[in-house]
């Protein structure tokens, strides 16, 4: 097994070979009776080494596999809760995966959005699968022989499999929620949905399992292994989705005052490249990206992001992903308190149709320029964003790129040969749940139970780690694109700096500013608007978006706002396509469920899957 000079837990293919016979989940796996193709005897992996394989081929799903087709796959839900929830368009031009149009325009039920839809669908229950596959291989392995694993090892190997199990359910949960839910000991697949209200009760049996199972810390060291903490953490998630409130306090200040986790010193820290940042104290649960670790098609290297990078220049393509105006003209604060404008102005802050380039020095958030590629800013140290260079389709994508998944040039964690467009592809880990949200999901807790008080001190928590570093001038270290920096900003001379203080006498191409709400939040409507303002600012573009406004009963009014008006500003005249955008309605409280899921659970001609209402 090749061991990832990164990461020393690899959720890679190199594994999968060994473990196919009992973790590969075919796209018709509802079909109780479709085998695998060229599967192994499972008599193979009954040892250790085989249990050891079977459960890191259960971690690989937590992104795109080679048998995922294309980007429904991805571990950060881009297309779904990102493009879904109006943080970004879609962009590149109109025709390229022109499936995710219809998701960006809520026509859920077509036939395109199905093919999306039935990659997530068929992606999560191929981890489901594995985690349950790894489960029966280990009792089989430790009733055959004891003395293949210490207590302690089994204990964690299990705990480990039953936390991907609730994990990947999770996934599926905040798509569909109602969904069958899949155990170890299952053997016929045409099962029918459970209620949400009963999937949330399976999450919870599983997680404290998971917990009960679990050490403290890594086994054997490896980070990426998910640990007592983590599952408890996922726990008070879980709490949160649905509306635990006071129950999710408990857990997930337990995990704040007692656990590993905390803030990374700044935001330059949480997303990238640099081995030495890597799986930081931020990171509860990521999806353990691995370039140059001898996998020649480059298939760990984040797969499902790798449409998501500026288009030309280096990277080459494919301008996917594309921020929003609503988004970049979200970060814009009040110059008197350095509050969010949407926060001090309600009315007014969505007022900008223009560009929002280097030009411009109304003063934003640092945050912004930490998570969008915008004209005249250094984009990472890659050398300044131009539209020029790096927007594929104006009309279309608008001018701005996502930032946050870009790895930097410096951190030589870009794979350096194989697979498809090797520019694109890297070793920045995709994060699934960090202890930012984790903050904020508690202080959306307290406000609920009304402690306002301790929820105004974890918002301002984050937003004072926020009011730390700003992009610096990071001189590139390829001669063409320094020499077009310095035109510009001839005060970059030497300064490689990426990250510097925000009020960093370098910084010509914005006014950073990040005020701290003061004393204790005033009423709970205003907690409430401060915490999801927090949440769309530090979690953007990160997979979050739609599945908070769905949890938070509000979606339907935000983004119906969104494309027809909302601070002074609306979408569909700022790109034409969304003026056919379908009104978001009750129906999308839940995306539809594949019909071909439905197809296959048939027994007889009776479906024992039922669709979500509407669809």
């Amino acid at each position: 097994m090749k061991i990832a000079s990164k990461h020393p837990l690899l959720v890679g293919t190199t594994c999968l070979i060994l473990g196919a016979g009992v973790i590969y989940g075919c796209s018709d796996f509802l079909s109780a009776s479709a085998t695998p193709q060229g599967a192994l005897d499972a008599t193979n992996l009954a040892n250790r080494s085989g249990v050891e394989a079977t459960l890191i081929g259960a971690y690989r799903p937590l992104d795109c596999t080679t048998s995922s087709g294309s980007w429904g796959c991805a571990a950060s839900n881009w297309s779904f809760a990102t493009v879904g929830s109006g943080e970004t368009y879609k962009g590149s031009t109109s025709s390229d995966q022109s499936d995710i149009n219809d998701l960006e325009g809520y026509h859920w039920g077509t036939a395109k959005a199905e093919n999306y839809l039935n990659q997530k669908w068929s992606h999560v229950y191929e981890g489901v699968v594995r985690a349950n596959a790894t489960l029966r291989l280990l009792h089989q392995v430790v009733a055959a022989s004891p003395s293949e694993f210490s207590t302690a090892d089994a204990n964690s190997v299990a705990g480990e499999a039953i936390f991907l199990r609730a994990h990947y359910h999770f996934e599926a949960y905040r798509m569909w929620g109602n969904i069958p839910y899949f155990f170890e000991d299952e053997t016929d697949f045409r099962k029918a949905n459970s209620t949400s209200a009963e999937v949330v009760a399976f999450l919870l049996a599983d997680l404290d399992s998971a917990a009960k199972l679990l050490p403290a810390s890594p086994r054997n060291g490896q980070k990426g292994r998910v640990t007592s903490w983590v599952a408890k953490a996922y726990k008070g998630r879980v709490q949160m989705y649905a509306g635990q409130f006071a129950a999710a306090v408990t857990t997930l200040s337990d995990v704040r005052l007692n656990g590993p986790f905390g803030l990374e010193q700044s935001f330059d820290r949480v997303w990238t490249g640099f081995a030495a940042f890597s799986n930081g104290k931020e990171t509860i649960l990521a999806y353990q990206a691995s370039a140059n670790d001898g996998d020649p098609g480059g298939d760990n290297a984040n797969q499902g992001e790798r449409l998501n990078m500026p288009n030309g220049g280096h990277f080459g393509c494919c301008g996917f992903n594309q921020p929003t105006q609503n988004l970049v003209n979200f970060f814009r604060v009040d110059p008197a308190t350095g509050l969010p404008l949407s926060i001090t102005n309600p009315a007014t802050w969505n007022t900008n149709d223009n560009n929002f380039t280097a030009a411009d020095v109304a003063p934003v958030d640092p945050r912004l320029d930490w998570t969008v590629g915008r004209e005249g800013v250094p984009l990472k140290d890659w050398g300044l964003y131009t539209v020029s260079q790096y927007a594929r389709d104006l009309a279309n994508g608008g001018p701005y790129s996502p930032k946050k998944n870009v790895h930097e040039q410096s951190s030589g964690s870009e794979l350096l040969t194989g697979g498809w467009s090797p520019t694109q592809q890297n070793d920045v880990n995709i994060h699934l749940f960090r202890f930012a949200d984790m903050l904020l999901m508690e202080a959306e807790g307290r406000i609920e139970g009304g402690d306002l008080a301790t929820a105004t001190t974890l918002v301002n928590m984050v937003r004072a780690r926020a009011g730390v570093t700003a992009q610096g001038c990071a001189l590139p270290s390829d001669a063409s694109a320094a020499t077009g920096e310095l035109t510009k900003y001839p005060q970059c001379a030497g300064d490689k700096r990426l990250a510097v203080p925000i009020n960093d006498v370098s910084i010509t191409w914005a006014h950073y500013q990040v005020g701290l709400y003061p004393a204790t939040f005033p009423d709970k409507a205003y907690a409430l608007n401060a915490v999801r303002t927090e949440r769309k600012l530090e979690l953007a573009m990160e997979g979050q978006r739609l599945f908070d406004l769905r949890r938070w009963g509000i979606a339907a009014t935000e983004l119906n706002a969104y494309v027809k008006g909302v601070g002074g500003g609306r979408e569909d005249t700022r790109r034409g396509y969304l003026t056919n955008a379908e009104t978001f309605g009750t129906k999308h409280q839940l995306y539809p469920i594949p019909n071909i899921q439905i197809d296959l659970s048939k027994v007889g001609s009776t479906s024992t899957l039922v669709q979500n209402p509407g669809w």
